[in-house]
């Protein structure tokens, strides 16, 4: 069972894997336990003003630990890999990322405060197998279509004023990334993400589930497994 969380408003939020068919950090962190690796991200500058009609809500330092240490040791889809990292805002995904040995991890984000901030973490940090890119991320397919092993994005809800958005950043991942897409929905899109998945001839698997509260500045969390499953997919 998972904890509740009731002092707090939260989402209950799933991390889920989408597959088709189909140089190192000089801090030399590739190794890093989970634990480690939780509390170098919590060094990672956040949003100093975060703009609501963009939903940026930061990705929790334990979170972003979890999923990044999922996808690296069970799935190994970061080491040496070239990871995409969509709506990154300041950069905590990417930055664990790089921690953990991709070979490049790319940034894309449409907000130029958030990518400010993005470049003094990478900097604070020394990583030098990490850049970032200003752009409309629903506009990448065209010019970036499969260009990554690896795409990995905390995306927008959909829950202000961006109904549909999560959908969109999910479709486009998919054009971009080689072998898997590592992902954030609420739970409650979980039938819809299914259908849609379905659709585009997808594997997907829920992998965790855990308590997003956006509001609170030390937030409950809990990451559990809840499915595991081969790596291999269905065209």
């Amino acid at each position: 069972m998972l904890n509740k969380c009731p002092n707090y408003h939260y989402y209950y939020v799933l991390f889920a894997s989408f597959r088709r068919a189909g140089p190192c950090s000089d801090l030399a962190m590739k190794k890093l336990r989970l634990k480690e690796l939780e509390s170098n991200l919590q060094q990672v500058d956040g949003f100093e003003n975060p703009k609501l009609l963009l939903e940026q809500y930061p990705t929790r330092p334990h979170i972003a630990a979890c999923m990044l240490y999922t996808i690296h040791n069970t799935y190994d889809d970061i080491e040496d890999k070239v990871v995409a990292d969509l709506g990154c805002g300041c950069g905590v995904l990417s930055i664990g990322s790089a921690m953990l040995g991709a070979g490049l991890c790319v940034g894309f984000d449409i907000d130029e405060d958030a990518l400010e901030i993005f470049s003094r973490n990478v900097e604070e940090f020394e990583l030098t197998n990490i850049d970032m890119i200003q752009s409309n991320v629903c506009s990448l397919p065209d010019r970036m279509s499969k260009s990554f092993d690896t795409v990995i994005m905390n995306p927008p809800f959909g829950t202000k004023h961006n109904k549909g958005m999560d959908m969109l950043f999910l479709k486009t991942a998919l054009q971009l990334a080689r072998t898997a897409v590592y992902s954030l929905h609420k739970s409650s899109t979980r039938e819809h993400i299914q259908k849609k998945a379905n659709e585009w001839k997808v594997k997907t698997d829920i992998l965790a589930a855990v308590h997003f509260n956006p509001e609170a500045s030390s937030p409950h969390v809990n990451c559990r497994h809840l499915n595991t499953t081969t790596k291999d997919s269905t065209a």
